[in-house]
């Protein structure tokens, strides 16, 4: 067999397949955003989004008090705004102003949409039972946007340690879901 051992503590760069977000939060005044990429699916209809913040993370804080936030999905062009994003602190600095990102008001939720992110999702908690132990938030999609001009968006998809791969050529094959 040609596969060797791989550390436990990097088996999730297998599995991080959604792209990497930029999640913005908003509570009495103060905005942050966070880079994130533990995400996943959890219902079509409505959409739900299971999601890891760190407690560690001001976002965490934000997230918790106001019970939503903005899901925005940046493309390749942002990918060294993202990772900035992703080294500071929200309780230090304004992400928005020292990242040159533009805040656009959401229609359902106080969190802001990113400007020059392809697309956003306004989000409520609708589970916030898995909080205390695991950081888990169940999210429900209330709102989503998207540039139309985009054709075939080239999203970052985490691949630990600082490496991220790019979205590439988007394929049609015929399913049998409907």
């Amino acid at each position: 067999m040609a596969k060797r051992n791989l550390p436990l503590s990097k088996a999730y760069g297998l599995l991080e397949t959604g792209p990497v977000t930029l999640i913005t939060t908003a509570h009495k005044g103060r905005t942050d955003i966070m880079s994130q990429s533990w995400h996943t699916m959890m219902e079509f209809e409505p959409p739900l989004v299971g999601c890891v913040v760190s407690a560690n993370n001001y976002s965490f804080e934000l997230l918790r008090a106001s019970r939503e936030c903005v899901i925005n999905i940046p493309t390749v062009e942002l990918a060294k705004q993202v990772v900035k994003i992703g080294n500071s602190c929200g309780r230090e600095v304004d992400k928005f102003a020292e990242y040159k990102l533009t805040a656009v008001s959401g229609e359902l939720v106080k969190a802001p949409l990113i400007d020059e992110c392809y697309a956003s999702l306004e989000c409520r908690i609708a589970d916030g039972g898995w909080v205390n132990k695991y950081n888990f938030f169940v999210l429900e999609v209330v709102k989503a946007w998207v540039d139309p001009t985009r054709k075939d968006p080239r999203t970052l998809h985490h691949r630990g340690n600082g490496a991220f791969m790019v979205a590439g050529e988007t394929i049609k094959l015929r399913s049998a879901m409907k």
